[in-house]
């Protein structure tokens, strides 16, 4: 584990000692902030929740964080440091592991600094506290995932414009799969299992504050999943 710490604290230097992490920060709390009190009519629904920011989760995710992730292999092929970086005494999971967390507390500090937003809202009107405690956890939990798909993706390209497009398509596509117009298709027994599977579906479900034990592994799953999957690609091209 220290190696990762080492690995995620390199990437984390990397991210604020260049303009990625302060356009990103401001990117997704500028977007969280109007969503909230213009595309959801914060003021005008009279109503003390978080859903305009909630529903916004989703979207902000699909759109941000494969622009976070494009650059965490494909600009190290690019440049020509990827050899070099196979070439150290760090195991392949080690490296992927270390760039996925220093990505993910990124993103936890990007949703930190939304806390505005209830703490303002709960000074004004009586704020249920569930759904909001469920809402941070899964867009944590649904950011997550998405890092994981970017990440391997960025692992199997060098072009940073490609592995944005790849992943936000793989990420519109896994979310798509779980909403209403696409589960509203088939029958009912299919469409239960399309929404199973869809990120946003899950996602929604915890922002109701409903945390259930299924959809914390689902997350935990699907990040492991494509987490292996960028382990597996990194030791191709270590074979190649």
């Amino acid at each position: 584990m220290n190696l990762v710490k080492v690995v995620a604290l390199r990437e984390l230097r990397s991210y604020f000692n260049s303009p990625i992490a302060y356009v990103f920060l401001l990117a997704f709390c500028g977007a969280a902030l109007f969503t909230f009190f213009n595309l959801g009519a914060f003021f005008s629904r009279g109503v003390a929740d978080l859903r305009g920011l909630f529903d916004a989760v989703p979207w902000l995710m699909l759109l941000l964080v494969p622009a976070l992730t494009m650059r965490l292999w494909a600009e190290e092929e690019k440049q020509g440091t990827l050899e070099t970086l196979l070439t150290l005494p760090v195991k392949d999971h080690e490296l992927v592991l270390g760039k996925f967390l220093a990505s993910w507390m990124l993103l936890g500090v990007a949703l930190l600094l939304t806390l505005i937003l209830p703490l303002m809202t709960a000074s004004i009107g009586n704020l249920d506290w569930g759904p909001v405690v469920g809402g941070y956890l899964g867009a944590w939990l649904l950011g997550a995932a998405y890092l994981a798909v970017g990440q391997f993706v960025s692992a199997t390209t060098e072009n940073q414009i490609l592995a944005f497009i790849l992943a936000l398509v793989v990420c519109l596509g896994m979310y798509g799969i779980g909403s209403d117009a696409f589960v509203g298709l088939f029958s009912d027994k299919t469409s239960s299992l399309f929404r199973a599977m869809g990120t946003g579906s899950r996602f929604a479900s915890i922002a109701r504050g409903v945390i259930d034990l299924r959809d914390l592994l689902y997350y935990v799953s699907l990040s492991g999943f494509f987490l292996f999957a960028c382990v597996a690609a990194l030791r191709t091209k270590r074979q190649v």
